[in-house]
């Protein structure tokens, strides 16, 4: 079924982001600060909740959903989604840090979870721990290990890179994706949320610097390939796997975006890089159980779907809502 949600631009929605949790166990430097204030569960969307969000968009005719955090994994409970949301007529894909999946790895898999998107963002141990905060680098390869054996259609690592502190290990990823036949991605840095742990200007490193790096040592062939979010595709000779660019700034991809996001809490945002949203969990909460109202409420947020974000290093960061709370 065709997408029933198009903008006001002719953009069709067919891509649903939905944060399960605001909370996870790293504190990585670029997501959120150190300490950090997470929601009263009171306002946080339940899992019947969260499953009535989904399905509402499957019947408007989105035919991917995403399951984000935070952690996805390390949500109460959140198997009991996942085999609901499995059931739906819908690509069901999943972004997580890797620390959970070890253990859960084959139950996602078979609950049908289609794509995994892992975060790795170096192979030193070290250096993982200063940029994650509390991760363990071995926890991650092994469940990177795991997701591998365990039959999903599409697994992707995904690098945030910044300039002096893992930019270095950019081949280095790409071996290690080439060796375990992953694609990977490499992003260029959200400013999203105020931070102090470093300066998002002097760390920021372009998709067109990264291009020009890795082409010195690769062969990069450009792709036609979509995955239905924000990658733009090469392929290496010789190779199956796909490295991809996520280029927020350099190269704004907003002009063909089929994607909304809905928060944890209800927000359903238009946009990754403006305000724009609706509150989903009103309805939710004060109608329960009318879905026909919650799907015109869907509808109708697509007038106030902005054209583009307008992100810059100059001022402050103009959306304060930290990535966690975005969702991936």
């Amino acid at each position: 079924m065709p997408s029933q949600l198009i903008d006001r631009f002719g953009r069709r929605v067919n891509y649903l982001r939905l944060s399960v949790t605001d909370r996870c166990d790293f504190r990585c430097v670029y997501c959120m600060t150190e300490k950090m204030q997470f929601l009263p569960h009171s306002e946080v969307l339940s899992l019947e909740e969260l499953y009535e969000v989904a399905a509402a968009f499957s019947q408007l005719g989105t035919n991917r959903i995403r399951l984000t955090g935070g952690e996805p994994l390390v949500r109460r409970n959140i198997m009991s989604l996942i085999e609901r949301l499995g059931r739906l007529p819908a690509e069901l894909s999943l972004t997580t840090n890797g620390s959970q999946l070890q253990k859960m790895a084959q139950d996602l898999a078979v609950s049908g979870v289609d794509r995994l998107n892992i975060s790795l963002d170096s192979l030193q141990h070290e250096r993982f721990k200063d940029l994650t905060r509390t991760g363990r680098l071995h926890q991650v390869l092994d469940g990177i290990e795991a997701a591998r054996s365990a039959g999903f259609k599409r697994i992707k690592l995904n690098t945030v890179v910044l300039k002096g502190r893992n930019d270095d290990e950019v081949l280095d990823l790409i071996e290690f994706a080439r060796r375990s036949e992953l694609d990977i991605s490499f992003i260029e840095e959200m400013p999203l949320g105020q931070i102090t742990e470093h300066g998002r200007a002097e760390s920021y490193c372009s998709s067109d610097e990264l291009r020009e790096l890795i082409g010195t040592h690769f062969d990069l062939h450009p792709s036609t390939e979509r995955t239905g979010g924000p990658s733009r595709y090469y392929r290496l000779p010789g190779s199956d796997i796909r490295i991809g660019f996520i280029s927020p700034h350099s190269h704004n991809f907003c002009g063909d975006c089929n994607r909304v996001r809905v928060t944890v809490e209800g927000q359903l945002l238009l946009c990754l890089g403006n305000e724009h949203s609706v509150d989903l969990r009103d309805v939710l909460r004060n109608h329960p159980g009318d879905r026909a109202r919650l799907q015109q409420t869907i509808i109708d947020s697509m007038a106030i779907k902005p054209e583009k974000h307008e992100f810059s290093f100059e001022d402050e960061p103009q959306i304060l809502r930290f990535m966690n709370m975005t969702g991936g």
